[in-house]
């Protein structure tokens, strides 16, 4: 029996086994790469909404266009006189220096939460107000001693 001529133009034959490998290994490349891809996404917005950072009154004053909606944490004094409870948390003034900035906070604040003790409030500007959802109180002796000449009294002296 005489065999048929192979035809002109007609592609070589490949061996299935080494077509069957380079396939493999293309998908674990393609799946390498989006898993690389994920976790680089992942660890990019974790730490960008991980990073807060703490700014005077009169810092986050000065800096208030390009900080924008950003949450970050602001610290300051409680005005005495300022504190107002609402329907959904409390209203207050923070103070930093001459300048002031009125807080309102959504819940209940802490227990040690009252007027010319230093603060911190999370949140974030919304107009002129600071929108807040945490508030976190130090111990002035502690924290003043930890941190000598940050916070200043409403009448301007250093505490």
């Amino acid at each position: 029996m005489v065999g048929r001529p192979p035809s002109v133009g007609a592609p070589p034959l490949v061996d299935s086994a080494s077509s069957l490998q380079r396939t493999h290994r293309l998908r674990y490349v393609v799946v390498a790469m989006v898993l690389i891809g994920a976790l680089g996404f992942l660890l990019f917005k974790g730490i960008g909404s991980a990073l807060n950072f703490y700014l005077t009154v009169n810092q986050a004053v000065a800096q208030r266009s390009s900080l924008g909606n950003r949450t970050f944490n602001l610290e300051g004094l409680v005005e005495p006189g300022s504190i107002h409870t609402t329907r959904t948390g409390v209203n207050f003034t923070v103070t930093s220096g001459a300048t002031s900035v009125v807080v309102h906070n959504v819940g209940s604040p802490p227990q040690l939460f009252q007027p010319d003790i230093p603060v911190i409030a999370v949140g974030h500007f919304s107009g002129d107000l600071f929108a807040s959802d945490q508030i976190l109180v130090k111990h002035s002796s502690t924290y003043i001693a930890a941190h000598p000449g940050r916070v200043t009294a409403p009448n301007g002296t250093k505490r």
